[in-house]
């Protein structure tokens, strides 16, 4: 087990955040250690070097903003549109993106029932 432990160490030292699903398929195919995939990560984290997962920072969509907003025709309701096979139902959505310029935006056209992107 120590083998282990030295192996993941070095490779920590190149690679501090390899996790140990990589660590596993590098230690299986390159070296003549033999250890579980979950034996490995009993053992790792034993030894305190698991690599702690760093969450993304989401953003929530700016609701209250100065463009235009159409109302969805698609709620639920006495006439609402059931799209049962593709090219029934298009639905758009812009969506405006902050860059070093200035501002910038995507429009998107998608088909309600397959999800594909048919223009944009």
């Amino acid at each position: 087990m120590e083998q282990v432990v030295r192996f993941v160490r070095q490779e920590h030292m190149l690679q501090p955040r390899l996790g140990t699903r990589k660590l596993f398929h590098m230690m299986t195919s390159s070296t003549p250690i033999r250890i579980g995939r979950d034996r490995l990560f009993v053992l790792l984290r034993r030894h305190r070097l698991l690599v702690k997962i760093k969450r993304a920072i989401i953003t929530p969509p700016q609701s209250h903003h100065r463009f235009h907003c159409h109302p969805n025709l698609l709620k639920t309701g006495p006439q609402q549109v059931v799209a049962t096979k593709p090219e029934q139902v298009w639905v758009a959505d812009i969506i405006y993106l902050s860059v070093k310029t200035g501002e910038a935006y995507l429009s998107l056209v998608t088909d309600a029932w397959s999800r594909k992107i048919m223009g944009y």
